[in-house]
């Protein structure tokens, strides 16, 4: 079966922890946007990539599922998983682990655009971004759909009276 793709780790570090020594809410988003950078060196959008075709990537929408505490000192992984994606835009899933560990700790789910950086404007992928893009995609396809892609924030209606 084929398997998501690691696309970051670090280990946390004091400034990222709270008072209680738990990663700062804000610090989830930066892990996963790590995570992005990582599927952006994957794709063929490294630094010279970027340099070489004008394109970028560019967060449009992007949720987190706080699912447990991660603690001071955790060796963290940032896993990828492509869910779907059109000419110009990627639909990505990425989990946070523990290393080692299989329990998800936090989820985001993000839409992500392709950005030529002479408008800036949303543009195609390039062709080989495209087909790196397109491999993923396929190999990704089989994988089950997180439980955590396509949920919305909200509160059951208040009931009159």
């Amino acid at each position: 079966m084929p398997e998501t793709l690691l696309t970051f780790e670090t280990p946390v570090i004091r400034d990222w922890v709270d008072f209680n020594g738990h990663l700062r809410d804000g610090f989830y988003m930066v892990l996963f946007s790590y995570g992005v950078d990582g599927l952006m060196d994957q794709i063929g959008l490294d630094a010279a990539g970027r340099q070489a075709t004008g394109h970028s990537i560019f967060t449009l929408e992007a949720h987190v599922n706080f699912l447990h505490e991660v603690k001071l000192g955790a060796q963290v992984q940032v896993y990828c998983q492509v869910l779907g994606h059109d000419a110009k835009r990627l639909h990505v899933g990425l989990a946070l682990h523990i290393k080692g560990n299989d329990t998800v700790m936090a989820y985001s789910e993000q839409m992500l655009l392709s950005v030529a950086m002479d408008g800036p404007r949303a543009s195609p992928f390039v062709p080989n971004v495209a087909a790196r893009v397109q491999m993923l995609a396929t190999a990704h396809r089989s994988l089950p759909r997180p439980a955590y892609v396509g949920r919305v924030i909200s509160l059951p209606a208040a009931k009159t009276a």
